[in-house]
Order: C-alpha cells, then structure tokens, then sequence
C-alpha cells in the first residue's frame, strides 16, 4: 500500500492518472493533490484537478503551487491540452475548493502528520518537489519513493532531446533527482510504448461515466498523436501510478541519472550512466518497457471500478 500525493498540471494523461490512482484504494490511497503550473497556467490546472476529483465524488485536499518553473519562464503545453489543458469533454464545475495554504503548506502538513512514508508522484513539472525539498529538507526522510513521470534516455518530444515535463524546469529536476530519495522514472522510453488503441478508446465509449470521459478526453488528445503518425495516444502520466499498482508490468534499469541544465541544445535533457562500470551509484530506477495488454486491462478494470462507483 503507498500512502500518495499526487502533483500534477491536469493535463489529459494527468486527469487519467489521477483516476487510475483513485481506481485501487487496496494499492494507492491518495492523501493530497497538489498542483503545478506546466500544461497550462497555475489557475487553469487546479481548476481541472478539482473538476477530475469532484466528477470522482471525491474530496481530496488541493492546493495550488508554483507558478512558473525556477529560472526560465514557462511555457504551457497549449498544442497539446488546449486552451483549458483539459479541452475535449464538457466537465461539470467542481463542487469544492483548492486550500487556502498552497501547495507547500498542504505537501508539509501531509508529510508532518503520515504516520508511514509518503509516496509523491509528480507528473509535471519537478517545482513544487525541488521548493519543498529547499525549505524543509527534514521532511526528505518522511518520503518513501517518487513516482515520476519525466524524461527519457532516446530522446525527448518538446525537444530533440528533451521531455516536456523535465524541459519545463530542468533546476528543478536536476534537485530532485540529486535528493538522495528512491525515484521510479517512467520516461518517454516507456510512456509512448503505454498507448491506448482506437478499438480500446471506442469500447469506452459504451461504459459508464468515468470510462466516456476518459474516452472524450483520448478522442481530444489523440489528435496529436495522430499527427505524429502514433497507433494511438500515449498515457505518460498513468505509468506513474500504473508501476505502483503492478510494478511486475513493466521492464526497467537502476541507473544513475542526471539532467543537463546548460546546454544550449540538450538542456533538460535526462543523462544516465550505462557503462559497465557507473562511476556514481544508481539514484533512479528507469522504466524502460511495459506490457502493454496488461497495462490496458489494468486500466480498463479500474475505470470500471469507477463507473460503479459514480454511475
């Protein structure tokens, strides 16, 4: 069981990770969201994560958090998530509000009060993580493990070498993973292997509530991957808590990982050592492959899981 904080920038595949993670209670209890300024601005995603959570009949504590990435100005992932970030499905307003505390406020306080090591799994942007870690470095021994998404080791999709999420604050990224705490690294070598087909989309079509709106949010955010020409659209964010539920799905390697944060065509870029003999030990465990039938059924069965709960 992983006690979990989930922080995210909702986000298509940030939305569905949310609802994977809600899906398994016997596996993940999720204790708080918080929220980052990534997919789109501050405001714009934490509205979309209390949509998520309320259309779940969940009240889960939110919190808003940074609103730019420590050094570079940021810039929102519009092409992909539209102008909402969460465009495709009319979903209803949400029925509660974020914290008035912040996202630090809310991350220290869970973390505080756990009476076991917390799980975080960021899946935007690495800000909120890197602050916390500045202001209360104590409170790294209350963390179990991070569950990431971020990165890649052949190549990134916001730059020939970089991945958005990484890309959007590599200061921030390159803290974390030098932070001494276990990371599981679900990068893009494994995200885009974790796809749903359009057979897969249009069967959750006929389902109950949490599985059509799954369904309008892919058809949407399918139109990207098409044009890259993909079988379907990559579900980044759910790998993220898909290891945590069934970690026996997927390939990976220990390796140690660093993020390049200067150079002019690499920066955020995430650099592992694979040599045969790694001059630094191993900080991340590097999600390389996934079963990719068994991860879909996992999601299938746990949306429906959902439209018993919500109808």
């Amino acid at each position: 069981m992983h006690d979990l904080i989930i922080d995210t920038d909702p986000g298509h595949d940030d939305a569905i990770a949310i609802l994977l993670a809600l899906a398994y209670p016997e596996a993940c209890r999720l204790r708080a969201v918080t929220t980052v300024a990534g997919n789109q601005t501050i405001e714009k995603v934490t509205t979309n994560a209390l949509k998520i959570l309320s259309l779940a009949g969940r009240r889960i504590p939110v919190a808003a958090g940074a609103r730019q990435p420590l050094v570079q100005p940021l810039e929102v992932g519009a092409s992909v998530h539209g102008e909402s970030g969460l465009d495709g499905p009319a979903l209803p307003p949400p029925v509660f509000e974020a914290e008035n505390g912040g996202a630090q406020a809310l991350l220290a306080a869970v973390l505080e009060s756990a009476d076991q090591p917390i799980t975080l799994v960021p899946i935007g942007p690495q800000t909120n993580v890197a602050l916390l870690f500045r202001e209360r470095p104590e409170l790294k021994q209350k963390v179990r493990l991070i569950s990431m998404m971020g990165g890649g080791l052949s190549g990134g999709n916001i730059t020939m070498a970089a991945e958005f999420n990484i890309y959007t604050d590599p200061e921030a990224a390159q803290e974390v993973f030098a932070a001494g705490i276990p990371i599981a690294m679900s990068g893009l070598d494994v995200t885009l292997r974790a796809y749903m087909a359009e057979k897969e989309i249009e069967e959750l079509r006929t389902r109950g509530r949490a599985s059509r709106l799954v369904s309008e949010l892919l058809t949407f955010y399918g139109t990207h991957y098409r044009r890259m020409g993909m079988p379907g659209p990559a579900l980044h964010d759910p790998c993220s808590i898909a290891y945590l539920i069934r970690p026996e799905l997927f390939r990976y390697e220990d390796l140690y990982v660093a993020v390049e944060t200067k150079g002019e065509l690499t920066r955020g870029m995430t650099v592992a050592d694979r040599r045969s003999s790694p001059e630094r030990p191993a900080n991340a465990r590097v999600l390389l492959d996934v079963d990719r039938p068994a991860f879909i059924e996992l999601l299938l069965d746990g949306l429906a899981r959902l439209d018993r709960e919500i109808g």
